[in-house]
């Protein structure tokens, strides 16, 4: 998941996968839904565990993350930034992989919707697994790894902003990367859970979204001051 990486501001971009202000939801076909809530069972436990992993992940990202630009305490505890970023980061991929594996007990657990069990829907669902892939992917190489998990609020900045793909498509590659791989994995296995899960997935991205975007601009705002001081 990508916390970090910032577009070029001057350069606007198309957010293809993001713009969910846009959606006029009263036009939304409440009878598909109801027929999809009737193939879940919000109590099952490990629906609830997966919808707390989901919702943790960013939540705890952000609060450690704005903890450590604050205080240094994680850079103190390591010895240094980078070893700090390294720890934080691997353990956010840990908890990323508990969560893909919490996502896919949950869709296992529950009923498949015979509406979705097609050829059609399936390979949907493949292409977009594989569109999320390549977006994930090509996030990281731009990036880096002290790029895509939080380094520069351990005060590791980028020399400047990120202008090619997959950063001209979407700002937020790493996140709609993954939200698609989940919708897809949802299409692949008929699963009206995994529609909900990959729902929240999408909230819980777009909530992160809110708060570290001007964060994260307010970083490289005071690095462009400073400089100017120099």
């Amino acid at each position: 998941v990508c916390m970090s990486g910032v577009a070029d501001k001057r350069n606007p971009v198309l957010d293809c996968c993001g713009g969910l202000n846009n959606v006029d939801y009263s036009k939304v076909d409440m009878s598909v839904m109801e027929d999809v809530l009737k193939h879940i069972d919000v109590y099952d436990p490990r629906f609830c565990v997966a919808v707390i992993a989901i919702i943790f992940n960013p939540f705890f990202w952000n609060v450690v993350a704005r903890w450590e630009h604050r205080t240094r305490g994680l850079t103190r505890l390591f010895g240094g930034p980078y070893l700090a970023c390294y720890c934080l980061g691997t353990l956010i991929i840990l908890l990323n992989v508990y969560r893909s594996h919490s996502m896919t007990v949950a869709m296992k657990a529950q009923a498949r919707w015979e509406v979705m069990a097609s050829p059609e829907v399936f390979y949907a669902g493949a292409a977009l697994m594989a569109l999320g892939s390549v977006l994930v992917v090509t996030s990281f190489l731009a990036l880096g790894f002290t790029g895509t998990f939080l380094g520069d609020y351990f005060g590791i900045l980028m020399e400047e902003k990120v202008k090619g793909f997959p950063f001209n498509v979407t700002e937020n590659p790493m996140y709609w990367g993954s939200t698609a791989n989940y919708l897809g994995l949802a299409f692949m296995n008929a699963s009206p859970v995994g529609l909900v899960l990959t729902a929240v997935v999408a909230i819980s991205y777009q909530v992160a979204i809110i708060f570290e975007g001007p964060f994260t601009e307010e970083i490289y705002r005071q690095r462009a001051q400073c400089c100017k001081h120099k």
